[in-house]
């Protein structure tokens, strides 16, 4: 077994098998012994072992039984034990900050948004220590089951770990060990990742992929990125920068599908709003501009949903970012998936799915990367 030395708690990490256990359970919200045996390689007696040890440890809990569906016993249901340990979730945008306190099940327990004039390290910092001293004042079961802290910020990976070469509104961000600048401030360990990457791990844990192993998420925000979900595992690339499915577009041809140009969009229409945020906070999809810029997104995400769909033969592609569910369920019928149609029986193509994630898809991915990395790595 694997420990590390927290401010607070000593935490016993899981071996690889236990992490495929932990997955499985968390990822089918609660499971019984013998369907864990069915989703892995392991024996019935390597389970039975391994589940009495996580039960011991309060990494898993009994919640009740699952009825078998035939004559005999209900099966006992084991479920990730809520309290066991607890995560932060940082996501970093142009012109604000979200923060997310989670729980060991995925669940959000506190969660605060806050705009951001400049997006300097000390404002960060300072509103960050703000918020986190809240959520443990708020919920102080978690004070000594912090486990560690999550970033999702937007830009390129450098080095393939935590230095990212991000938009103008975060320079202050840019070429530095993001990482360690969260541990110093915090004193936890942290774990950083693309916006799209992070939320698309967010969205393999808790919301379409659940259902599908195999996905790329899409994500929209001020710029457009996303993340590719390859067998409920995270395809980074060589560099940490697979996903970046907005370089598809050729330079100049389009105008991007992204937030800033909806804003500009509805601004133009006679909408009153000074910041994607505001935007945000007071949108209808039924606002003057918002069907225009539908209009004029058509072409672009039709173009980078069918290089997906040829490229990569995902089951599924997922709008989502901050983008608001209501205008996703807009935008999907209008994205056409280019096809030739042989024959009588056309290939299959993906699914087109807004994102299940509720609150903040990228706060809440990078809320799930210290958990992913130590406890809900081997997925199943």
């Amino acid at each position: 077994m694997r420990e590390i030395l927290e401010p607070n708690h000593r935490f016993t990490l899981p071996s690889d098998s236990e992490m495929a256990i932990l997955s499985h359970i968390l990822r089918h919200k609660g499971s019984a012994q013998p369907d864990i045996v069915q989703a892995t390689d392991l024996s019935q007696q390597t389970v039975s072992r391994l589940v009495n040890s996580l039960l011991d440890r309060g990494a898993v809990q009994l919640a009740g039984r699952i009825p078998n569906g035939r004559r005999g016993q209900p099966r006992l249901k084991l479920e990730i034990a809520p309290g066991y340990a607890y995560a932060l979730g940082v996501a970093l945008m142009t012109d604000a900050m979200s923060v997310v306190l989670m729980d060991f099940a995925g669940q959000v327990v506190d969660y605060q948004h806050i705009e951001m004039p400049k997006m300097t390290r000390p404002a960060v910092f300072s509103r960050l220590k703000d918020s986190v001293s809240t959520f443990l004042h708020r919920h102080p079961s978690a004070q000594d089951r912090l486990f560690g802290v999550g970033i999702g910020i937007s830009g390129y990976c450098l080095d393939g770990r935590a230095r990212y070469n991000p938009p103008a509104a975060l320079d202050d961000w840019a070429k530095v060990d993001i990482d360690q600048l969260f541990t110093d401030a915090l004193g936890l360990p942290a774990w950083v990742e693309n916006d799209g990457n992070a939320a698309a791990i967010g969205e393999s844990l808790l919301g379409v992929g659940r259902r599908y192993a195999n996905f790329v998420y899409m994500f929209i925000a001020a710029g457009i990125g996303g993340g590719v979900i390859s067998n409920q595992r995270l395809l980074r690339g060589v560099h940490g920068n697979g996903g970046e499915i907005g370089l598809m577009l050729p330079r100049n041809m389009f105008e991007l599908p992204t937030l800033e140009t909806l804003l500009a969009s509805v601004r133009d229409h006679g909408i009153q709003v000074s910041s994607i945020s505001e935007m945000l906070a007071q949108f209808d999809a039924t606002w003057p501009g918002v069907d225009a810029w539908i209009g004029r997104a058509r072409e672009p995400l039709s173009r980078i949903a069918s290089s997906i769909a040829a490229l990569l033969d995902p089951e599924a592609i997922v709008l989502g970012g901050r983008l608001p569910p209501e205008l996703s369920a807009k935008i999907i019928p209008m994205i056409e998936l280019y096809d030739d149609a042989r024959r009588e029986e056309p290939r299959p193509l993906p699914r087109l799915l807004v994102s299940e994630t509720q609150v903040d898809a990228c706060a809440i991915g990078a809320a799930m990367l210290p958990l992913e990395k130590q406890f809900f790595a081997s997925m199943v």
